[in-house]
């Protein structure tokens, strides 16, 4: 029998407590932390499905797409907690987001728990007191389009990723991967870094002018604009050749000094020709959607895209700001009157704009059109007012969201822009032309409170500051105070950061607001880009993966297809196209689509060496190999068959920094030859030092065989000799053993290391003693990240490399005696904080196996890829750390066992029409 309360089911634990307050008694408001299920690994489908037709991808493609969910190892818990939960319920309120993932998210809840009780869809975007109990008391069903177009992206990106990820292993290495929309975007950047190598760099001059009107006048700069009535080129005026697009004129060094000469001459004539002057009026930009929040955000607080999302999410499900994932730009009638209100209070009522502001969306998906992102509530609270209750980036960014939506309801900024030509000559026989210009700000509007950022112009082609000239008429002399030759060079496209390279992804209809962070992560992730400071450099293994697409899979990365299918699932939201019909489209083929599967079955043969090759010149090519990139040189003496040289290149080079001149510097560079440092006297090895890919070291290899006189015989019937031919000592072949090798400490130089070091280096890990308690071996060794002692699994750091061979047992037991994780090992952390709120413990930042992690000693949390430690504040680190708790502990996969009796899918059959799935009552 039902009980007599009400089970609220949120995505996440910390607005699970926020709502709760709002709710009250009669409620209980629980977490599902995220999805429940998923598609099963083909692996882990039951033993009597994987020969079928769903043993290749968990869908059954040739039966409607139908897919197999089940729930994870690391749900299954919260799973049974909500069951109990449900079963003294009267009544289940859904209350996921309202998007894709939200609806898909209640949907797989209902189909999971089979209430038997009432199910309300709940829905709101912001979390406030009024909002919650509204959206409690206006409930709805929930949307069918909007799961079935989730669904079908998440079988698309199966079915992409299953398809062409294999045929990246073979090809171009293991642990690579394809994703419709990853790879469009990592073809973005690949595409800009082969601009950048293209790119050929001119050399232009031009001349800056300091006039005055008169002795004791302020002076103002000018520009040299043209010459005898042509204009001067700027970088705007060449191509990415270095070639001039435009009718100009193009000034060398020894024509723009020749220039200053003869202005420097007092008895030339300076004299304003033209002054013009017009209003200006610029405008606020709107309030924030996702893709400009991260922008903006990383633009001014250099925030990762994904940090942006972490920051937003906590400040949404706090209440603080209304939901963070949205494309709309508009607000609502309360927001507007609250953002005008506080822009009146605090700058005045003529700050405000005449009448409310309303911008227009470029939103293709109504279903997720939400508000922009704001500040929560019908009164918005200021930056200074929660000072004391936000710290770090939770401040920093709802003061961003804050300005932003106040200065989108005030005034126009208003002032006047003078531009004045001015003509001087004649000068080496020309008449040379001068502008200036200044914009004055009369009227600030809306600058009072915000400005927004820009991207990184290239080529003079930045909007100039706002200056001031001062009061000139026509035909006024003015003096020559200065002048200055000045050369240029044009420069190349600048790489994408990640707020150009959602900014361009949003113009171009790839991906939805939701998944830019997640876009950016995973190219980042998969070793494809890797930041350089703001700017997002492209790896070489990511020309081969973007080469072999193009040539191979040409639909699927070209950009108005990715955005294309965008749109189809924006369709398939709303209701006017059928996932089945388009699956099978996209899968099969049809009038519109080759197909995937067609694609797969008709690859023909590719050719890994050329998809992992790139040609400097004729004797040059670079080569994208398992270990990295190298440069392959030829044979000088072609008739030669010598394998080809090869050179390594620094991990550190560019794509676009490896130009043929950069590759002969490489390979002209001095060689290490291997050096032998002696013969290990215990078994008669060559100790041989090495420079690697990964750094200096020492090994230990086998001679070289002795080569002895050839034996002569002859034969007794004819008396001749047979053929002579050297004989070698031919030993028993032992098993093959892998050669000894230890790096090299850092304070050591490679080609001073004698033989005495290098044996003591082979004969690592050292044991220092054996522990009195236990009896176990302490062994000091060297390790990927530094000197550590072991004793059975259990590890301390060492502060110094030489420790390895300097610390004796009460040295070892003394730092054993301390806690791992105790004062000893606080200066070892690479950031420490204040305690966690939760756990009372320390928060650092420190090094491990797998990189960077914040830990409070209990708890621990890899830094992702995207993020820096420089990045991570205390704010954000206790976030983590509770993000981590709330998922629990991993749990090691399960085998692949077959669950008893498991139904082929967890949904009705998918050749019904989307309607047909179960739809939550009221």
């Amino acid at each position: 029998m039902p009980g007599t309360k009400k089970l609220v089911i949120v995505e996440s634990p910390a607005k699970a407590k926020t709502i709760a307050q709002y709710l009250g008694d009669g409620y209980e408001v629980l977490a599902s932390v995220g999805h429940i299920r998923d598609l099963i690994e083909p692996k882990n489908l039951p033993a009597e499905l994987k020969k079928g037709s769903l043993g290749k991808f968990s869908i059954d493609v040739d039966n409607g797409f139908v897919p197999y969910y089940v729930v994870s190892d690391q749900k299954k818990k919260t799973v049974a907690e909500l069951k109990r939960a449900l079963k003294d319920a009267d009544e289940l309120y859904l209350a996921t987001d309202e998007d894709r993932e939200g609806e898909a998210i209640a949907w797989h809840l209902l189909e999971e728990l089979k209430p038997k009780v009432p199910v309300k869809r709940m829905v709101f975007h912001e979390i406030t007191k009024e909002a919650i109990q509204l959206a409690r008391d206006n409930t709805r069903d929930i949307d069918t389009a909007l799961v079935d177009a989730q669904e079908t992206r998440r079988i698309l990106d199966r079915l992409y990723g299953y398809e062409i990820s294999p045929v990246l292993w073979r090809k171009i290495g293991p642990g690579l991967s394809a994703g419709r929309v990853q790879s469009a975007a990592t073809r973005l950047v690949v595409d800009r870094e082969r601009e950048r190598l293209a790119f050929v760099a001119a050399g232009y001059w031009d001349l800056s002018a300091l006039l005055a009107a008169s002795a004791d006048s302020t002076a103002f700069e000018s520009r040299l604009a043209r010459l005898d009535g042509t204009r001067v080129a700027t970088g705007r005026d060449f191509d990415d050749k270095g070639q001039l697009k435009s009718e100009t004129v193009a000034l060398d060094e020894q024509a723009a000094e020749a220039l200053a000469t003869a202005l420097r001459d007092p008895a030339v004539s300076v004299v304003v020709s033209s002054v013009d002057s017009k209003p200006y009026t610029r405008r606020p930009a709107a309030p924030f959607s996702t893709s400009t929040l991260q922008q903006e955000a990383a633009r001014k607080l250099r925030f990762s895209a994904r940090q942006t999302m972490s920051v937003a999410q906590g400040l949404y499900e706090n209440g603080y700001i209304t939901y963070m994932r949205t494309d709309s730009l508009n607000l609502s009638q309360q927001a507007m009157t609250a953002a005008r209100s506080q822009a009146s209070k605090l700058y005045g009522a003529e700050s405000v704009s005449e009448k409310p502001r309303t911008y227009a969306s470029k939103s293709k998906n109504a279903q997720e059109a939400h508000e922009a992102i704001r500040p929560a509530g019908d009164v918005f609270k200021t930056p200074g007012e929660l000072e004391g209750t936000l710290r770090g980036n939770d401040w920093k960014l709802y003061d961003l969201i804050w300005k932003r939506t106040v200065a989108s309801q005030m005034a126009d900024a208003k002032g006047s822009t003078a531009s004045v030509v001015i003509t001087a000559g004649p000068v080496e026989g020309k008449t040379a032309e001068f502008a200036a210009s200044g914009t004055v700000i009369t009227f600030r509007g809306f600058l009072q409170a915000y400005e927004e950022g820009r991207d990184e112009e290239r080529n003079g082609t930045a909007q100039p500051a706002e200056a001031k000239l001062p009061p000139l008429t026509v035909g006024q002399k003015l003096t020559v105070a200065d002048v200055e030759a000045k050369g240029h060079e044009t420069s190349p496209p600048p790489r994408y950061t990640e707020a150009s390279l959602v900014k361009t992804l949003e113009e171009l209809g790839i991906g939805r607001p939701s998944t830019y962070a997640s876009i950016i992560s995973t190219i980042i992730d998969r070793g494809y880009v890797t930041p350089r400071g703001t700017a997002l450099v492209p790896n070489w293994i990511a020309f081969s993966v973007v080469r072999l697409l193009e040539d191979f899979f040409t639909d699927l990365v070209q950009y108005d297809f990715t955005a294309g299918m965008e749109d189809d699932l924006d369709r398939i939201a709303g209701g006017t196209e059928d996932r089945v019909d388009w699956l099978t489209s996209f899968y099969f083929g049809s009038d519109k689509h080759r197909g995937l599967r067609n694609v797969i079955d008709n690859l023909g043969d590719i050719d890994a060496k050329s998809i992992n090759s790139i040609t400097l010149n004729d004797e040059i090519t670079l080569r994208i190999g398992k270990y990295g990139p190298y440069l392959e040189v030829a044979n000088e003496d072609a008739a030669s068959e010598a394998t080809p040289r090869r050179v390594n290149i620094p991990q550190d080079l560019a794509p676009d920094e490896l130009t043929v001149t950069k590759a002969q510097e490489l390979i002209d560079a001095p060689v290490v030859v291997d050096r032998v440092i002696g013969v290990n006297p215990e078994n008669g090895k060559n100790i041989v030092a090495k420079d690697g890919r990964f750094g200096p070291y020492v090994t230990e290899l086998d001679p070289e065989p002795e080569v002895v006189a050839a034996e002569i015989v002859a034969d007794p019937a004819t008396g001749e000799v047979a053929d002579e031919k050297p004989k070698k000592k031919v030993a028993k072949k032992p098993a093959v053993v892998k050669p000894r090798t230890a790096s090299i400490f850092k304070s050591m130089d490679l080609a001073a290391v004698d033989l005495d070091t290098a044996l003591r280096l082979l004969s690592l890990p050292r044991v220092v003693g054996q522990d009195p308690e236990t009896g176990e071996d302490i062994t000091a060794q060297n390790g990927k990240f530094g000197p550590y002692l072991k004793k059975g699994a259990d590890t301390r750091s060492l502060t110094e490399e030489d420790q390895i061979f300097e610390i004796d047992l009460p040295g070892a037991l003394e730092l054993y005696s301390q806690p791992k994780y105790g004062a000893r090992r606080a200066s070892s952390a690479l950031k420490e904080f204040d305690a966690d709120p939760e756990s009372g413990k320390p928060i650092r930042i420190k090094d491990g196996r797998f990189g960077a992690y914040v830990t409070d000693g209990v708890t621990n949390v890899t830094i992702p890829r995207g993020e820096t430690i420089e990045e991570i504040d205390f704010e954000r680190a206790v976030q983590m750390l509770a993000d981590k708790r709330a998922k629990g502990p991993a749990k090691p996969k399960a085998k692949a066992k077959a669950p008893a009796k498991k139904k082929p899918a967890a949904k009705k059959p998918a050749a019904k029409k989307p309607a047909a799935k179960p739809a939550a009552t009221k």
